[in-house]
């Protein structure tokens, strides 16, 4: 199905071309709301301001490895968020698609586009709580600079926790939420930055020796588990966001999962189970579970242009700042 691009479609940008930015272009493709007109990695970056071929940007990277390769519209650069941002300012908002590797990577970035002058907004899918502690710190920062940045607005954090946050209202208290999420790839080479992500939160692994980790280091690793990253008790953001949103202490929230890199089928459905007493003094729980047929790049990217459009939308009317998934309704893109 092809869709007309609107008249004044919102301009966006991705940074980090790996397999979840492409992903997020694919997504980006066929939506009227948005056009994706810049690209970056860590090699160079693309900008076209009435928007990037999505086959071209995407066979360009998986060859040569940066879209800086790309004809007329491609810049290498080993700066290149630094240059995407100060030469090309015509983007409304990004995507920030990027491995939190070491753990300060995405406040750093933030800091760059606070000091570059450029206004608009920025959604990330952050995982660690004490990264968004970390942005926490620079809100009034981010408020005078005049950009709207959404965080923790992928899967979990993000989707699940705002499913949370609104089956929360059902209860006068909340005694426990738990997120279990299952997540299925074929090749986890496609996706190495968010397989090191996880294997960070492994016992015995932490941020910093996953990213010290080889490729090869990475496959003899999952050769030893059969492929399974099985993970319990993750320091995971919707605990901190769940907390600042009012619905509970953060101690209250438990997140764990289980990723299959060798299979693209799901090893265990994701679901948040919200539990609490209602004010009749009753206790139940809510249940919210997502199709076993959707992909994490599905549940991460989507929810992440929802977010950056209901951004777009506080931004044009002068709302700037710092705010997360489980505080802002995301508005989904035609």
């Amino acid at each position: 199905m092809i869709i007309d691009k609107a008249a004044n479609p919102i301009k966006v940008g991705v940074m980090g071309f790996g397999g979840l930015g492409q992903a997020a272009a694919r997504i980006l493709d066929p939506k009227g709301e948005m056009t994706l007109v810049a690209a970056a990695d860590q090699k160079g970056y693309a900008y076209n301001p009435t928007g990037l071929n999505l086959n071209t940007a995407i066979s360009t990277y998986n060859n040569r490895y940066s879209v800086g390769y790309l004809d007329e519209w491609g810049t290498l650069s080993n700066n290149s968020i630094e240059d995407l941002i100060t030469h090309n300012r015509a983007v409304d908002g990004y995507f920030l698609a990027l491995p939190n590797l070491p753990n300060t990577f995405m406040a750093d970035v933030a800091r760059k586009f606070i000091n570059s002058g450029w206004q608009g907004v920025l959604v990330d899918a952050l995982k660690r709580t004490s990264a968004v502690e970390q942005l926490l710190e620079l809100q009034s920062d981010l408020q005078q600079a005049g950009i709207t940045y959404l965080t923790g607005c992928g899967a979990t954090p993000g989707l699940l926790t705002a499913a949370a946050a609104v089956a929360a209202q059902s209860y006068a208290e909340i005694h426990s939420v738990k997120i279990t999420f299952g997540v299925g790839i074929a090749n986890w080479e496609a996706y190495r930055a968010t397989i090191r992500e996880d294997i960070a939160h492994m016992p015995e692994y932490d941020v910093e020796t996953a990213r010290a980790m080889s490729d090869r280091e990475v496959a003899q690793l999952l050769d030893k588990t059969d492929g399974i990253i099985s993970l319990e008790n993750m320091e995971h953001a919707d605990d901190i966001m769940l907390e600042l949103a009012g619905i509970c202490d953060r101690s209250r929230v438990t997140v764990g999962g289980v990723v299959d890199t060798r299979n693209p089928k799901k090893p265990l459905s994701t679901n948040v189970k919200v539990t609490g007493r209602t004010f009749e003094g009753k206790i139940s729980t809510h249940t919210f579970s997502l199709g076993d047929e959707t992909s994490m790049a599905a549940n991460v990217c989507g929810p992440a242009f929802g977010y950056l459009k209901a951004g777009i939308a506080l931004n044009r009317r002068g709302i700037t700042g710092l705010f997360t998934a489980a505080e802002i309704m995301p508005q989904f893109v035609r």
